[in-house]
């Protein structure tokens, strides 16, 4: 009898699985009809493309502001693209809405990759679909997507350097003859991020006044979600030992530390150089508890994306790299964006 029960079980299950999935791909279609026929804000009939942004964390400001960029562009050019998910529980994954974009029969894909498998897989599935990929921050190199966009990462390794070396004069004193250095990494595998962790390391031991004064490490942080990446951060701050600096390569890990610093009263013990200019960390670069941070045009990365897709629609290639733009933001130039920002609120 228990063995017959666990059968039905299982069969309920599976049944209710497949359920889920029929109903996910229904949807999609009827979402799709939907957006063709649609006559939106642009007032014609329909939409000549659909193309959607598919993220991990697609309500951060980060994400919000490429997927703006990304969406001004294409209305301009009677194309939809929709932040993908942006209404479904959290718990769907990148993976689990490149499935359901590829079921949908999208037109196009702006994915924020990684170099897992199974990314791989789903990029090469969706191109054997006919649906052009184009990866945007984070690549997927031994795929077929058909571009990539974002940022030099090589330079922006040497950027790091740069700050990171400013920072360790300050430290190193005779009290203090070593600074640890401490790089927030996804646990993900990505290329963008060993190749900015090479550049820095590269430019720290080719440092002929502080390179054998600077211990480089790399902390691996799980970045599922936002509670994921807390709990790494918190592993880091209630150890015996604290890097000294602590650089972050996402706008998720720079918030996290920030408030970290905060919450377990290390303010001017750590410096954190952080990554993008959301208002939380230019108020934390206001108030000198965040050292800078690296600005990136999320507008032209969006506007990249939309026109990498076009340009592949219409001649079947498209640039293989686009690099956006970026800037340091630190307390000699804060003033400058924080009146930027409250000139843009107030209008």
């Amino acid at each position: 009898m228990k063995r017959k029960y666990r059968g039905t079980r299982y069969f309920y299950i599976i049944a209710y699985i497949a359920m889920i999935m029929v109903t996910v791909i229904v949807t999609a279609g009827f979402l799709r009809v939907y957006l063709r026929n649609d006559t939106g804000a642009s007032g014609k009939e329909f939409y000549d493309k659909y193309y959607v942004l598919i993220t991990d964390d697609r309500d951060s400001s980060f994400w919000q502001s490429v997927y703006k960029g990304a969406s001004d562009y294409g209305l301009a050019r009677n194309i939809y693209v929709e932040n993908f998910g942006s209404d479904l529980s959290s718990d769907c994954t990148k993976e689990d809405l490149m499935r359901m974009a590829i079921a949908a029969n999208v037109d196009g894909i702006i994915l924020n990759a990684d170099e897992s498998e199974e990314m791989l897989g789903l990029i090469d599935e969706a191109m054997n679909a006919s649906i052009p990929v184009v990866t945007v921050n984070s690549d997927c190199t031994s795929s077929r997507r058909i571009s990539y966009i974002g940022v030099g990462n090589n330079d922006l390794g040497k950027e790091y350097s740069k700050q990171i070396l400013e920072t360790a004069a300050t430290l190193i004193t005779e009290d203090t003859p070593r600074v640890r250095v401490a790089v927030v990494a996804n646990t993900v595998p990505s290329s963008g991020q060993s190749i900015i962790y090479a550049s820095i390391q590269e430019t720290i031991e080719n440092s002929k006044e502080y390179g054998r004064r600077i211990s480089l490490e790399m902390v691996m942080v799980d970045e599922k979600n936002t509670f994921s990446v807390e709990e790494s951060i918190r592993d880091l701050f209630i150890a015996d030992d604290l890097p000294d600096i602590i650089v972050c390569l996402n706008e998720l890990d720079t918030t996290c530390v920030y408030q970290a610093v905060i919450d377990y009263n290390k303010v001017g013990l750590v410096h954190i150089l952080g990554c993008y200019d959301s208002d939380t960390v230019l108020q934390g670069i206001d108030r000198e508890i965040i050292d800078s941070t690296i600005k990136i045009d999320t507008k032209e990365m969006g506007e990249y994306s939309v026109e990498a897709l076009i340009s592949y629609d219409k001649i079947g290639f498209a640039n293989a790299y686009y690099t956006v733009d970026v800037i340091l933001i630190n307390s000699t130039n804060i003033k400058e964006y924080l009146v930027t920002e409250d000139t843009n609120g107030e209008a």
